[in-house]
């Protein structure tokens, strides 16, 4: 019996090390990289296939790690599929829209051909109707420009800059419909007067922070045909283009300028989140712990430390990404006692943020908390976007800290999960 026993596992032993041979590792892999297409110099695998190989499968393992993980994997499951669902609609609704706006484009381009070469005897009201959306274009405050039409003849008045007069009278004659043209016009060298204050001209499409449908589907195949190129050529030029694409993608994609995106500047308008919560106990209580700086590392996970440093200025102290500490000032900018609660950081703050909290009550007694946040986090919307993707995001975690919130308020308990920073505490 041991005999067999021993025969048996030196057969195992025999076999898996052939298994595992170097030959056969190699013959593998090789069959591997020509089913996917990989590049092949004779025998021997190219560097190049090998790293991509190598990379894909850390990273289907990591995947399927961070998915089938046994704990929270089933829940991770489900947030990634409702995901997938949200960005599926919305990438159905942006292409209805899209197309709709290309086909109003391409109407209004035939439009303008056919009117070349036809005679127009349009009416007053819409020759009128063509001039403002015209001023519309050259004019940085079109409304305070009067038009009126009789027989294609078209007087202008009113209000106008003295360096935009000239814009405004050949924007006017390139009309389709006009004949003539009476100035009557007012030239003002500054914008000293009320109609002309505030409003600016309007910029090309490509120049404003929100592209139009039609922009942004363009700019995103653009940018999809250079990402391809680049993987095709695989030559430093071809890296470059690619780049380029890829930011054009992104671009299209977010519609969102590029300040936004690399979070330049000092305005709190990359991320936007609003949450709400009812929460059974009085307005009052609810106030007075919002209003309590050391309440908030008792709820929120990340918060270190928040202190007062008096005249409605504080001082934050959070977690930042990989082990890092971020902290910052901010000051109230409202403050309704039982009602709202309103902050802004200030200039040059490492993580630029305002927001409000509103209370209102409801008729059973509870309390409804309406939580809006703006901010633009290190690395703007892109490093909000590969922070979503580990779950480290604030829109993924401020509803468990309005939860932890929730049940330390009514139930003057601390749930299992409150990340206390301050060391251990009473109940309320």
């Amino acid at each position: 019996m041991m005999t067999r026993d021993c025969v048996s596992t030196d057969r195992l032993m025999k076999k898996a090390s052939g298994l595992f041979a170097p030959e056969r590792r190699d013959r593998l892999t090789s069959r591997a990289l020509g089913a996917l297409g990989l590049a092949r110099q004779g025998d021997t695998i190219s560097r190049s296939a090998a790293t991509g190989l190598m990379c894909g499968a850390l990273a289907m393992g990591a995947a399927l790690a961070y998915l089938f993980d046994p704990t929270t994997g089933r829940r991770r499951r489900h947030v990634a599929g409702q995901r997938l669902y949200r960005s599926a609609r919305k990438v159905g609704e942006a292409s209805d829209v899209a197309a709709r706006d290309i086909a109003n484009r391409t109407r209004g381009f035939w439009a303008s051909l056919r009117a070349l070469y036809t005679d127009d005897d349009a009416p007053d009201y819409v020759i009128e109707d063509r001039v403002r959306a015209r001023l519309g274009h050259v004019a940085s405050h079109p409304r305070a420009i009067n038009v009126e039409s009789d027989m294609g003849v078209v007087m202008l008045s009113g209000p106008v800059l003295a360096d935009e007069v000239d814009d405004v009278l050949r924007a006017v004659w390139k009309t389709r419909g006009v004949r003539a043209v009476v100035n009557d016009l007012e030239p003002h060298p500054l914008p000293d007067i009320p109609a002309l204050q505030g409003g600016g001209r309007r910029r090309a499409d490509v120049a404003r922070e929100r592209w139009s449908p039609a922009t942004r589907l363009i700019a995103g195949v653009t940018g999809i045909g250079c990402m391809s190129y680049c993987l095709s050529k695989r030559t430093l030029p071809a890296a470059l283009i690619g780049t380029a694409g890829f930011a054009l993608f992104v671009r299209a994609a977010s519609n969102r300028s590029a300040r936004e995106l690399a979070g330049i500047g000092d305005a709190a308008d990359a991320v936007h989140v609003q949450k709400i919560i009812n929460i059974d106990a009085p307005p009052e209580i609810v106030f007075d712990f919002w209003a309590n700086y050391d309440n908030f590392p008792l709820f929120m996970k990340h918060v270190k430390e928040v202190c007062d440093c008096g005249d409605g200025t504080s001082h934050w102290t959070v977690d930042g990404p990989a082990g890092t500490t971020v902290e910052w000032d901010a000051y109230l900018t409202d403050w309704e006692p039982n009602r709202l609660i309103a902050w802004r950081s200030f200039p040059d703050s490492t993580v630029a943020n305002e927001g409000k909290v509103r209370f209102q009550e409801n008729p059973d007694g509870s309390t409804r908390v309406d939580v809006h946040l703006c901010y633009t986090p290190p690395g703007g919307a892109i490093g909000e976007a590969v922070a979503r993707l580990f779950g480290a995001d604030a829109k993924s975690e401020m509803d468990d800290d309005l939860l932890r919130m929730k049940t330390l308020i009514e139930t003057g308990r601390f749930p299992h999960d409150a990340a206390q920073h301050v060391g251990e505490a009473g109940a309320i």
